[in-house]
């Protein structure tokens, strides 16, 4: 989460020493992170900011996964107002304090990790967490959070409203697993798990709840239902792979284990391994992909030089002497995913091994 960094925002001197703060606090938690501050407050580590602050919340706002807000509320939220589109896709965005006593999640809660942020920050400068979201005053787990936390797209937001209320109101609420759908069910503690062999077997069972999730591996478009109903489909998750060539598969696996751990993944959900085709008559790559239950896809040189993401890390000048590319896992991971990919784990090294993780819808 927040691969593609978070923006840390002060207006005042005593804004930006709390904004030092809640870096130095991100840093320690693995997540990168910027501050930026208008000229005058600007000193060390600082990026200076120099649009005024309604223009830079509007350049930035689509290019970051958060917007930490060290000011009043009622700035940021007039500032961001203006360009919210949807709680699936808006960054989060908090509000701290210029004293660092209170950090407020201010938006995009579940989908957009607020929430999470949130304490991830208070605990680090030693505020307050405030967090508002019915489902986390009564200890649910909200459909939107449950996407998020699953690697799932929600497939009809509409219907989040809806079977969100139900979840809160603590009324009968059912979770549909169609088919052959493998994820770790005991993230879903708040529903009742029930398995469906097709769309209908499924609504029929909706049908005797007050609500339902469907969770299928297939994008599914639902007409108007008797009851409130969220599809949630998996998305497809690749592993890129690079490695030296005397490592063992044991360590290609324990990379491998590491790098979905870090980014909240069972190996379950992973649909497939990718690597540049040099390493086709690697046997310590191929075994340990076999030991993990998955197929290696082979990618050349060229198809990997070809790729141009934004969520690419810098080319490795080693790499791209050895092997003619600057970079394999990353750019394996996303090709393999396919259209509209993205990076949920970057570039990981652990042991000779490096390991990277994409997604797509």
């Amino acid at each position: 989460m927040f691969e593609r960094g978070i923006a840390v925002i002060a207006i005042t001197r005593r804004g930006v020493e709390t904004a030092l703060k809640i870096q130095s606090a991100l840093d320690k938690a693995g997540l990168s992170s910027k501050v930026y501050a208008p000229k005058k407050f600007s000193q060390y580590g600082v990026v200076v900011m120099e649009k005024n602050l309604t223009d830079f919340i509007k350049d930035t706002y689509s290019t970051v996964d958060a917007l930490v807000a060290v000011m009043a509320t009622g700035i940021i939220i007039r500032a961001a107002a203006p360009l919210l589109e949807s709680k699936l896709t808006d960054p989060a965005v908090l509000g701290v304090d210029a004293t660092g006593k209170f950090v407020i999640s201010l938006l995009s809660g579940h989908y957009g990790g607020a929430n999470q942020l949130t304490r991830i920050i208070a605990k680090g400068i030693g505020a307050t967490p405030v967090i508002t979201t019915a489902s986390e005053v009564t200890g649910k787990i909200s459909v939107d959070e449950l996407a998020k936390i699953l690697h799932l797209s929600v497939q009809n937001p509409k219907s989040l409203v809806a079977v969100n209320a139900a979840i809160v109101n603590e009324e009968n609420v059912v979770l549909v697993v169609v088919g052959d759908v493998k994820f770790p069910l005991e993230l879903a503690t708040c529903y009742e798990i029930k398995k469906a062999q097709s769309m209908e077997e499924a609504l029929e069972v909706i049908g005797h709840y007050d609500a339902g999730v469907i969770v299928t591996n297939k994008p599914l478009s639902l007409r108007k239902t008797p009851k409130p109903v969220t599809v949630l489909k998996t998305k497809k998750i690749v592993v890129g792979l690079g490695a030296r060539k005397e490592i063992s598969p044991d360590s290609i696996v324990k990379a491998v284990q590491a790098g979905l751990a870090k980014a909240g993944l069972s190996l379950a959900q992973v649909d497939g391994f990718a690597t540049v085709d040099i390493k086709r008559d690697s046997k310590p790559m191929l075994d340990a992909v076999e030991q993990l239950g998955g197929t290696l896809e082979f990618l050349s040189v060229d198809a990997l030089n070809s790729l141009i993401h934004s969520d690419l890390s810098p080319d490795s000048a080693m790499v791209q002497q050895k092997i003619g590319v600057g970079g394999v896992c990353e750019r394996a991971a996303l090709i393999a995913a396919g259209n509209n990919s993205k990076l949920i784990l970057k570039k990981t090294k652990l042991d000779g091994v490096t390991v990277a993780i994409a997604e797509a819808e």
